[in-house]
């Protein structure tokens, strides 16, 4: 298949610029027989079986976003996409002219950073006199995806985080995450249904563009995870109980499947490039709770593969004439694996 396979016509305007104002008000549509089914978020413990095992990423957002300015004056917009040490750092820098190595930065809050050298489309910087977790503690901001037009706010640093968020290391939120409340997670609990957690650090190139035809020839970004042994318990007892892998979001479905890549699920702590398509066979996870994607995006070719291609662009198109919202503060879906054809 070829990236403009998974071309969509969103009208921007269904793009959710801000959240509801609960958590859990959100649509919730369903593919029932390969048909889509338009139900609330709230529906959602109905369509879960006992002992049904919920798989949550429990990355927490950092506050990526910083400002500043190079030695020349000119104005720089950083992204912190990964910390190597306290003091270190890869970073997407956004300036008129790419700083050069060695060159320095200077914060709106006064902190200094040093380029130390370019890595592929990052930068490498350290920070003098301070940790990156210090400064971004006083002068980050919460990296809003690209599509949301706005400037962050303080309602952003509650509702752009999961509520069981403990792990922090990403840039963008595991966004399926973000319809459950508190309420929600006491309540299937007490159904039944187990609760795991993965880590995945989401990076910012989850929204890098697929920029080629061929998919054959497309590089995914890496991103850090870690599935442990716990983990991998759970997953067996659920199988032996009768329940379902459920994961709550992509990251979740891309940490069990790169753990399982050996064709059983084992502890795994590292990167990930895995990129799935249609035509790939998944190991462990039986369902999916998901937010709507980007076109031509990595994780719409995701979703696909799960659901099939032609029942997942009918959804599509379904969702976008009944008017749903799409994408980080938008609705979401819930679907149950298809066989590959």
């Amino acid at each position: 298949m070829r990236r403009s396979d998974f071309r969509y016509d969103l009208p921007p305007e269904l793009i959710a610029q801000r959240p509801l104002a609960e958590r859990g008000g959100a649509r919730l549509l369903t593919l029932e027989g390969g048909e889509p089914c338009d139900r609330r978020f709230a529906d959602l413990p109905r369509l879960l079986r006992p002992n049904d095992l919920l798989v949550f990423n429990n990355t927490r957002v950092m506050r990526a976003r910083l400002f500043g300015r190079k030695a020349t004056g000119g104005q720089v917009e950083i992204l912190v996409e990964r910390l190597l040490e306290p003091d270190e750092a890869l970073a997407h820098v956004r300036a008129s002219k790419s700083p050069q190595p060695g060159s320095s930065i200077t914060l709106t809050g006064g902190a200094c950073l040093t380029v130390m050298l370019r890595e592929g489309e990052l930068f490498r910087l350290r920070a003098r006199d301070a940790t990156f977790a210090e400064i971004m503690a006083k002068d980050g901001h919460i990296p809003l995806p690209p599509y949301i037009q706005r400037p962050d706010d303080v309602a952003d640093e509650a509702r752009y985080q999961t509520l069981y968020a403990s792990r922090e290391g990403a840039v963008a939120a595991p966004t399926a995450g973000l319809h459950f409340d508190a309420a929600m997670l006491q309540g299937l609990g007490e159904i039944g249904i187990g609760r795991a957690e993965v880590t995945l650090h989401v990076g910012a190139g989850t929204f890098q563009p697929v920029r080629v035809d061929d998919l054959d020839h497309h590089e995914m970004h890496a991103e850090w995870l870690e599935v442990d042994e716990t983990l991998c318990e759970r997953v067996e007892l659920a199988r032996q109980l009768g329940g379902r892998i459920v994961a709550v979001g992509t990251t979740s479905v891309r940490s069990l499947e790169t753990a399982a890549a050996s064709g059983q699920l084992k502890p795994y702590r590292g990167d990930s490039r895995l990129f799935i398509r249609p035509g790939y066979r998944f190991r462990v996870v039986d369902a999916l709770v998901t937010n709507f994607h980007l076109p031509e995006s990595t994780l719409l070719m995701l979703v696909a593969a799960f659901a099939g291609y032609e029942p997942m662009m009918s959804a599509y198109r379904h969702a976008v004439a009944e008017r749903y919202r799409f994408f980080s503060y938008g609705d979401a879906m819930f679907l149950t694996q298809r066989n590959p054809d």
